[in-house]
């Protein structure tokens, strides 16, 4: 058997990658050749069966002239009509078996997600897959909405590696970690659904009481040069730092380092960077998307007010013990065996 991964590979690091290499990674230590190809704009030079192909037309020819057995298509955010394109060219490749994990956590009840049902082209396209992986029940739940068969459907948390962080920050980093106390991180796209401008405004009310806090936002994406407009329009704009996409391991310095990690989304799936942060031992407040790790301080959704308690109540009192989340190749292992069930529908 050989498998071929799609999707967002680092860097820069985020939730997806980061399960996807994991994925890749286990099935090679398992004997299972596994290639991958990327998707983003990011280019590097192919190598070790990763390949960075320019355009559709580059995508077309690899996904037609590599050798494998299973594709597995890794999609998160929006279902575009362009995702579901490809998606369709996944399903329609002879002789391949074509899985989905679709790790866009709380799309199901976003307006988005509540405007699609089984009728229109995104339901179309789901249920041409041999297998799809929901990174929560609700997803799953939502693909049977849409008309998907049960038995397509598996519930597989993503996985996130246990990396060690760098031994040092960035120097721009290492300089605003320095002036500011407390430290507050994000780490994620620069995308609407994350909610950044939250952060930004309840920092500055943050700094009424602790006069030298900061906010770091690690990440990349859409919204980048509206984000920095944004942050200069505000008095205390010094104090936030877009550092844009850093090294894993720094990034997970970062997190070893800072004061708390935030985590606030209008949706969102099971956060990488969350499970990394209670691994290292960092605060974490988040808005409470139904599946959030146990150890990690909830908010409202967009709630400025709930926010801004929550920090204040967290740098107040007395550390106490982090509830950590080591991660296991349990969710691994129930890929490879999904794999190997359409390879084999007698294995189970």
């Amino acid at each position: 058997m050989r498998v071929l991964q799609l999707g967002p590979y680092p860097p820069p690091h985020g939730g997806i990658q980061t399960n996807l290499v994991a994925i890749r990674e286990y099935l090679r230590s398992q004997g299972v050749p596994c290639a991958a190809i990327n998707l983003t704009r990011h280019r590097r030079p192919d190598a070790d069966e990763v390949y960075y192909p320019a355009g559709i037309v580059g995508l077309l020819r690899r996904l037609l002239t590599l050798p494998y057995d299973i594709l597995h298509l890794h999609i998160g955010g929006n279902l575009t009509t362009r995702l579901l394109g490809l998606g369709l060219v996944c399903c329609l490749i002879p002789g391949k078996k074509a899985v989905l994990t679709f790790h866009s956590g709380g799309f199901p009840s976003s307006p988005e997600g509540q405007a699609l049902h089984s009728k229109t082209f995104a339901a179309f396209v789901l249920r041409r897959f041999d297998a799809i992986i929901g990174v929560n029940p609700e997803i799953v739940g939502w693909m049977q909405r849409m008309g998907v068969d049960p038995a397509r459907l598996h519930h597989i948390p993503p996985h996130g590696n246990a990396v060690l962080p760098a031994e040092h920050l960035s120097p721009r980093l290492e300089v605003f970690y320095r002036d500011h106390d407390p430290v507050l991180l994000t780490v994620g796209l620069l995308e609407p659904e994350y909610d950044l401008g939250t952060q930004i405004d309840v920092l500055g009310n943050i700094r009424r009481q602790l006069p030298r806090a900061g906010l770091v936002i690690i990440g990349s994406g859409s919204l980048e040069q509206e984000l920095r407009h944004r942050i200069a329009a505000v008095p205390w704009s010094a104090h936030i730092l877009l550092e844009g996409d850093v090294p894993h391991a720094i990034t997970l310095k970062a997190i070893s380092d800072a004061s708390i990690l935030l985590r606030t989304t209008l949706y969102d799936g099971d956060a990488v960077s969350v499970r990394e942060a209670l691994q290292l031992g960092t605060p974490v407040i988040a808005t409470d998307n139904g599946m959030r790790p146990e150890g990690v301080r909830l908010v409202p959704v967009n709630d400025v007010a709930n926010l801004e308690g929550a920090i204040l109540e967290q740098i107040a009192s007395a550390p106490t013990p982090t509830i950590k989340c080591t991660p296991s190749p349990e969710n691994l292992d129930s890929v490879l065996r999904l794999y190997k069930s359409l390879r084999n529908p007698l294995v189970s």
